[in-house]
């Protein structure tokens, strides 16, 4: 019987707080040729079930709160209620299978089964099928929710994996009463143990102590600034609990192409198209973009490397200022490199893990209480939120059909009214994107901004590598020929995650004229803000 980490325990208080939030996080698996049969389905998720114990498992909450909520053997386990199967209506393409994951996102998982879901989705265009999964934010993060693709799937090419052989583990039976305060009981005194040899530690070397609290509390001061309220918008308001989900894509050769030019990482890259893709969300719905207008959530993985496998969160997180309000995408990228540079400096993310440390110094009531006091206050200080998981790099297949690609699905809570999830795969990138259904009827404005965006930085990479070496030695920022503003009409809308043609990236084209529809709904919500 294991208990929630404090980390995981956070994302099931969240939920308990907010009746329009959902906790869980997604991806669409999708796959060429024809689906597999459900009894072939059924039959190769049963012999991968022992690799997965936690997906036998059920959350049970403890009454009053009095510790952590804990791991337990469902008795009733049926795996025919975890894996589901359904067919898009024709014409079967990107914008039907965004409808389905919107609707399937919209509800909450339910806490009296394992915390868990399978679609296979039949009647994709160019005979393709898909497979949606679904887990609980409390058993996985965005790392080792990918890596349980690896459970599932096997390397292509190759032979079918078969599937795993193995008895059943003697389940469980059901805690008791008693056994659960005696387990809290357990818990604080193992709290108070906890207590006493943090700080006989903290004595004993004084140096090392000393060193860590100037460490947070230089954190803490490069942090303040990200909690000022940030300037208002339609980005940011109350959601409800129904989603609208869409996609970009984008080459990441073409990502590592813009990175060589000038600079960076390629999140910096990714931040500063996503940046483009909100400056022009925020020109279309008639708003003009400020500074500190859209402060991101940006959770970084503290996951040591050959640990993807095991379950829970293993994250911190900073908060980042996109730029939105620099028209030049070159100077965007710039002011992003500049931004995270700054982060990385200050050790802004150390925060996150002092929050987490302090989860297990603290009686758990009176953490769920803070917690939920937390997300049940308006905050202004976050706009959005933007991760950013590397997926697999080899090539994988199921049941013989190779994996097309894999989008992901980020969860929106309190005032987050947009989240965006990015995913490597087979040499792309996905940006899934996560929307509240009455505020965002135009989301496929920011995907196709986002586009825009990496199209716009690889022209002017291009540009500037075509110019004579001695021109290379120019400040990354400064605007070369043929670079665009990001106030430039973006691509026309398509239909949610349709293919940009690498041969016309560059090519500007006009998109449909929303704006009108837009600043109805900015004006419909009021004084209200925009993952």
């Amino acid at each position: 019987m294991d208990s929630l980490e404090p980390l995981d325990a956070m994302f099931v208080e969240a939920e308990d707080e907010d009746k329009n939030t959902s906790m869980a996080i997604a991806s669409i698996a999708v796959f060429e040729g024809p689906a597999p049969s459900h009894k072939e389905v059924l039959a190769l998720i049963a012999g991968r079930l022992p690799l997965v114990p936690r997906y036998r498992q059920k959350l049970h909450t403890m009454p009053f709160r009095l510790r952590r909520p804990v791991w337990i053997d469902d008795p009733d386990f049926d795996l025919a209620y975890h894996v589901r199967r359904t067919a898009l209506p024709e014409p079967g393409g990107d914008q039907q299978l965004a409808d389905l994951m919107a609707r399937v996102m919209s509800h909450r998982l339910d806490r009296d089964h394992p915390l868990w879901e399978y679609w296979v989705v039949e009647g994709l265009g160019r005979d393709r099928w898909a497979l949606i999964s679904k887990v609980h934010h409390c058993m996985v993060d965005g790392i080792s929710g990918a890596d349980l693709y690896r459970v599932l799937l096997e390397p292509s090419p190759g032979p079918v994996t078969p599937a795993a052989e193995g008895e059943q583990e003697e389940q469980e039976q059901p805690p008791s009463v008693v056994s659960l305060v005696g387990g809290a009981a357990a818990d604080m005194m193992l709290l108070a143990a906890r207590l006493a040899g943090t700080l006989d530690s903290a004595l004993a070397h004084p140096r090392q102590a000393a060193r860590q609290v100037t460490s947070a509390a230089r954190a803490v001061g490069r942090f303040w600034p990200s909690l000022s309220p940030a300037a208002r918008s339609s980005l940011s308001g109350k959601i409800g609990q129904q989603r609208r989900y869409t996609w970009a894509r984008a080459s990441l050769e073409d990502v590592k192409t813009i990175k060589r030019e000038f600079g960076g990482t390629v999140n910096d890259v990714v931040l500063a198209a996503i940046s483009g893709g909100f400056r022009a969300l925020l020109l279309e719905r008639g708003e003009q973009p400020e500074p500190h207008q859209v402060p991101s959530l940006v959770p970084v993985s503290i996951r040591a490397q050959g640990d993807e496998g095991s379950f829970g969160n293993q994250v911190s997180a900073t908060v980042a200022d996109l730029p939105v309000h620099i028209a030049d995408p070159v100077e965007r990228l710039a002011a992003v490199r500049a931004e995270l540079d700054s982060l990385k400096a200050s050790n802004e993310a150390m925060i996150g893990q002092t929050l987490a440390a302090l989860g297990r110094y603290s009686p758990y009531p009176l953490a769920s209480w803070l917690v939920r006091l937390v997300f049940s206050l308006p905050q202004r200080d976050v706009v959005t939120v933007t991760t950013n998981v590397p997926g697999p790099r080899q090539q994988f297949s199921w049941m013989g059909r190779r994996l097309e690609e894999i989008i992901p699905y980020v969860p929106i809570a309190s005032r987050v009214r947009i989240g965006i999830s990015i995913f490597s795969y087979g040499g792309n990138l996905a940006f899934g994107i996560t929307g509240d259904y009455a505020a965002n009827p135009d989301l496929d404005v920011l995907a196709r901004g986002i586009e825009h965006g990496v199209s716009e930085l690889l022209l002017a990479a291009e540009s500037r590598a075509a110019e004579p070496r001695t021109a290379e030695t120019r400040p990354a920022g400064t605007r070369t020929a043929g670079t665009r503003t990001a106030g430039t009409r973006i691509p026309e809308t398509r239909a949610a995650g349709s293919h940009p043609a690498k041969s016309r990236a560059a090519e500007p084209r006009t998109a449909k004229p929303h704006a009108a529809k837009s600043r109805k709904v900015a004006a419909a919500a009021g004084d209200k803000d925009r993952s």
